[in-house]
């Protein structure tokens, strides 16, 4: 007997994120989208009847937006939630959204998932793995430096950036208080918080992040070859996660009409001495990093195929 589909509900679906996850979602069976028109869309009432008539609700707002949706929601009613925002990413009883790390199972199960940040999903995917195999050591200051495509801040950023004085870089995070920080430092089961150097280039979507690594400092002197080998057993079984383990490239681009992708790509280099490393990770900002990782989830949670709608580089 066929699966019934289930019904969800994404609300803030004008945003970047939202209109995104929609994309995914057109035209796939599995799932019916309930959709308000323009004139309901920001009316309280009507939000409420379709957070509560949902199956499962994706929330593609603000943060203090997405914790009022959440009081709009009647226990009772058994709404599934997953929240994109970063309002949730560190509370208990909330399950992380990053099913290669927490597990897919847990993903499956959970009632209440909160959507990784971008940049701590290419940070966590390349640390957490060797903090837990005891590569690397947790009580480590580490450093992310990380470059992202200018959708991920929004409306009033991509205007900004598609103006013609647009900024050729923009660095920023210099109070040393990023919103990132506690969700990086928690789900990579680190002593200490990170330092965190984010910056945004002149393209649409996609992102590099980049963990630089004193190697023969720490404890065991760890190798390159040894982290990639962990991160290539730690993936073994990752649709989505890839790790290159072929001749080391002498640069890594981001390209300014990228097309949407839901995959991330894992890179180790390491010096001829044995004393440097760079973990890399280069994901797109809108897939793996936002609404490629709410449809990895929600695929989890509906019981279907983990890439059903995820747009993946061919096998």
């Amino acid at each position: 007997m066929a699966m019934m589909p289930h019904s969800v509900f994404v609300d803030g679906a004008a945003g970047t994120t939202g209109l995104e996850i929609l994309e995914r979602l057109a035209g796939r069976g599995g799932v019916t989208l309930i959709e308000l028109d323009e004139s309901r869309r920001k009316d309280e009432s009507a939000r409420r009847e379709a957070l509560n008539d949902a199956d499962f609700a994706i929330l593609c707002l603000p943060d203090e937006a997405a914790r009022q949706a959440m009081e709009l929601l009647d226990p009772a009613a058994g709404t599934r939630v997953i929240d994109a925002s970063s309002a949730h990413r560190t509370t208990e009883g909330w399950c992380y959204g990053f099913p290669e790390l927490v597990g897919r199972g847990r993903v499956a199960e959970a009632r209440r998932v909160s959507n990784p940040g971008c940049y701590p999903t290419g940070f966590l995917a390349l640390v957490a793995p060797l903090v837990r195999a005891g590569l690397l050591p947790a009580d480590w200051p580490y450093t992310v430096n990380a470059v992202s495509g200018y959708s991920g801040g929004g409306k009033s950023l991509i205007e900004r950036f598609e103006t013609p004085r647009a900024p050729a870089f923009r660095a920023y995070g210099y109070d040393m208080a990023h919103k990132h920080g506690p969700e990086m430092k928690m789900h990579a089961g680190l002593e200490h918080g990170v330092i965190f150097a984010p910056a945004v280039v002149p393209a649409y979507r996609g992102m590099i992040v980049e963990v630089p690594l004193h190697l023969g400092a720490m404890t065991g002197e760890p190798s390159a070859e040894a982290l990639r080998a962990a991160l290539e057993d730690f993936y073994a079984d990752s649709p989505v996660v890839s790790v290159d383990t072929g001749s080391v490239p002498s640069e890594l681009n981001l390209e300014v009409d990228a097309p949407p992708s839901d995959g991330m790509e894992l890179f180790v280099f390491g010096n001829a001495g044995g004393w440097n490393a760079r973990l890399v990770a280069r994901l797109d900002n809108l897939g793996k990093g936002a609404s490629g990782a709410a449809i990895q989830s929600l695929n989890l949670m509906c019981g279907l195929p983990e890439t059903t709608g995820l747009r993946l580089p061919a096998a």
